[in-house]
């Protein structure tokens, strides 16, 4: 059975320049972050979660209690988010994008040796995928 918790690198993308386009991000930016190679940590401790993303672009670290509202706060703009633990190797974040109300969805499926991360996006074409490797 995967464990949740771990450390993990980014090693590759499937349609993230749509996504982030929805997300209202600029040309360059969506850019560069298609060419960092980011670190995820998740700290699970009971009902509280931590997800740290840490690259040489930037770096965030958000902390919340599992099934409560959280606001992650972005470059662009705020998320309010809830984050559910659905079963042993699969986590759900459902979200709104407070100045324009556009809902968006991450979901985490774990493994032993990866976690894919699916998002979507109400305003995008397709699913985007993002896959990280276990590293611890």
């Amino acid at each position: 059975m995967p464990s949740i918790a771990g450390k993990y690198e980014h090693y590759k993308n499937e349609n993230l320049d749509e996504y982030f386009a929805a997300c209202g991000l600029p040309y360059v930016v969506r850019k560069m972050i298609s060419l960092i190679t980011p670190i995820m940590e998740i700290i699970l401790e009971d009902d509280v979660m931590t997800l740290r993303v840490t690259s040489w672009l930037w770096s965030s670290d958000h902390t919340f209690k599992l099934g409560e509202k959280y606001i992650e706060q972005m470059p662009k703009d705020n998320i309010i988010s809830v984050t559910k633990v659905v079963n042993d190797h699969e986590v759900l974040t459902e979200s709104v994008i407070e100045s324009t109300g556009d809902k968006a969805h991450r979901h985490y499926l774990f493994t032993d040796e990866e976690v894919v991360e699916t998002l979507t996006h109400e305003k995008a074409k397709g699913v985007t995928k993002r896959y990280y490797k276990r590293i611890k």
